[in-house]
């Protein structure tokens, strides 16, 4: 399949996580006003939550025995701040959140728009090396894991941070003999949580790119069902979908296992913890040094403390999660574009048409040519066919033609000039394609008969669909031209999605037409009405056309068979049948049964 041995990574960690984290940070820094405002939101609250143990404490002494009596009005407004403080809690707790939401898609969208223009900045040769699902997992799942990252992320550890600073300080003011034996368990803590974030990190990268590869499985399995169907390919599908399923499953259970496996042991610890912090405290208090209500609030400030601690942990385990979706779109963000336009570059317009292959080599890998020391003149106004077998170069030198890829060797040139001293866009401007695989919108027929020319209005729809022959099949659908397609035309056949894709062409009225079995799935006599209106459209333009049906191009003006990649005969028709040559041949071979057949139906 397409593309699934170029899915990049193989359970590596990532090249550089603080690296990767700082460009992360770039996107997040234009959110600097309302992350100030969440910041200070978090500096209350962190001095609310604060406050919450010191008044249980004080609660607490007022009633204990040393005092002698209970002081029920200071206790009673302890516990009016203290409900006050808890409701206080709440309403920041729920503005961090309101905020940060709206903070993290923006910032989310931002990076799904980069990511997206930069898709359209790439060249297709990028494309053309990868499945569109592994493409289109970036997209989604590896965005989705950014957004996680960010929004559940980014208050935990600011508040967090502030609470462990916050809390360590009123633990050291209470007691610090208390505090030194709850700090016992932290460096055991810290261990832990490097050793289990060593290996989950490594795995989350590695079920990101096989959350790639299934996607990229089941966007070629649909994409292609009718050819799964009609081979009888289901259960070999299902075979290969289980198996990529499989590794996702294998690789995502030790993930989750090995992330989960974190929170137990840090419980354990804690306890430990809390356990020495009331044996100290407890021998403290036999000796008067400290009053039960300072034990208290002693214990929540070193819940507050260690909780925090455990949220970081966890925090961290989803950072690899993100950080393996950030790398993943980084490293889409930082291919290489289609070259910019060169210094000086022109606007090509008023085209004459003339175009030139001078001494072209080209190979889609270095060590591996396609096209070798390609030379033609094609005048303007002139049709050239370019035939030869599968393989041979022909498609290649129409991707050269219109920059789709650059030249290794010689140039190409339009009007007398390099092409790659246009501007990529108005070159692409100046062609017109009809391809033997054609791509249709979702959204109605008139809006993709547009897509060449937007701004045409509803007659001039309606007259290249007639030129088409496609007008007649549209207005007997119930909402004619108003008609709105599925995916790539699937409620149309792929004779009429071709007619559409011929009247959108017919529309934008290019200078240089590119026609590959532009009619290919259309039926006989609907055939023969295209050509008259391919040739109408064809007056005046210079046109290349890639045919396998000889027939189709009987009439071009020069016809070029191209073997190996290299032109081998060139000439038109009759020159080439009067060669006996390669030419010769392939048509023989095509209509050699043609007589007899046609004897056989008339009988004789």
């Amino acid at each position: 399949m397409r593309g699934m041995a170029a899915s990049r990574g193989t359970g590596a960690k990532p090249k550089n996580f603080g690296g990767t984290l700082r460009r992360l940070w770039g996107y997040i820094g234009r959110e600097r006003k309302l992350l100030s405002l969440i910041f200070l939101f978090i500096l209350l609250d962190a001095a609310v939550t604060l406050l919450g143990p010191y008044l249980i404490g004080r609660s607490i002494d007022t009633m204990t025995p040393r005092i002698g009596s209970v002081n029920f009005g200071l206790l009673q407004l302890l516990i009016l701040v203290l409900g006050a403080a808890y409701v206080t809690d709440a309403v920041l707790t729920f503005l961090q959140g309101w905020l940060m939401a709206g903070v993290s898609q923006r910032i989310v969208a931002s990076l799904r728009r980069a990511l997206f223009g930069k898709l359209q900045k790439l060249p297709v040769a990028y494309f053309d090396a990868r499945s569109h699902g592994e493409v289109m997992s970036r997209l989604t799942n590896d965005i989705d894991n950014v957004s996680s990252t960010i929004s559940q992320s980014t208050v935990q550890l600011m508040s967090g941070a502030i609470t462990i600073v916050g809390s360590l300080v009123m633990m050291i003011i209470l007691s610090p003999i208390l505090t030194l034996a709850s700090l016992i368990t932290v460096p055991i803590l810290f261990l832990l949580t490097r050793t289990v974030t060593r290996k989950t990190k490594v795995l989350f990268k590695e079920q990101q790119v096989q959350l790639g590869k299934l996607n990229g499985h089941i966007e070629e399995s649909i994409s292609g069902m009718e050819v799964v169907k009609a081979f009888n390919h289901e259960d070999k599908a299902i075979t290969d979908f289980e198996m990529v399923n499989g590794k996702l499953f294998e690789v995502g259970l030790k993930a989750q296992i090995r992330s989960g496996f974190m929170m137990p042991m840090m419980n354990v610890i804690n306890n430990i913890g809390f356990a020495a912090v009331a044996l100290v405290g407890g021998a403290l208090a036999v000796k008067s040094l400290i009053t039960v209500g300072v034990i208290a609030s002693f214990i929540s400030y070193s819940r507050q403390f260690v909780r925090p601690l455990n949220d970081l942990a966890n925090i961290y385990n989803l950072l690899q999660s993100g950080v393996a979706g950030a790398e993943r779109v980084f490293e889409v963000l930082d291919e290489k574009e289609e070259p910019e336009d060169s210094d000086g570059a022109k606007v090509l317009d008023q085209i004459q048409g003339e175009v030139v292959f001078d001494q072209v080599s080209f190979g889609y890998r270095p060590e591996v040519p396609i096209l070798k020391n390609i030379s033609f003149t094609a005048k303007p106004g002139s049709s050239t066919a370019l035939v030869g077998p599968t393989g041979a170069g022909k498609t290649t030198i129409v991707n050269l033609l219109t920059r789709f890829y650059d030249v290794t060797a010689g140039s190409v040139r339009i009007d007398g000039k390099d092409i790659r001293d246009y501007t990529r866009d108005s070159l692409r401007r100046s062609f017109g394609f009809v391809l033997q695989d054609t791509y249709l919108f979702s959204g109605t027929i008139k809006e993709n008969i547009k897509y060449g020319k937007p701004d045409a209005g509803d007659e001039e729809v309606r007259m290249a669909a007639a030129m088409a022959n496609a007008d007649v099949f549209i207005r007997r659908l119930p909402e004619g031209y108003e008609t709105v397609l599925s995916e790539n035309g699937g409620n149309l056949s792929q004779g009429q999605r071709q007619l559409l894709a011929i009247a959108r062409v017919m529309l934008a009225k290019p200078s240089i037409l590119i026609l590959d079995e532009a009619t290919s799935s259309i039926d006989t006599r609907t055939e023969l009405h295209i050509q008259d209106a391919l040739l109408h459209m064809m007056q005046g333009r210079t046109t290349f056309i890639i045919a396998h049906r000889l027939n189709t191009i009987r009439d071009a003006d020069t016809i070029m068979v191209i073997d190996h990649g290299e032109i081998i005969e060139q000439g038109n028709h009759e020159q080439l049948m009067a060669q006996k040559g390669f030419y010769a041949e392939m048509f023989e071979s095509q209509f050699k049964n043609l007589d007899p057949a046609t004897d056989a139906a008339n009988g004789e």
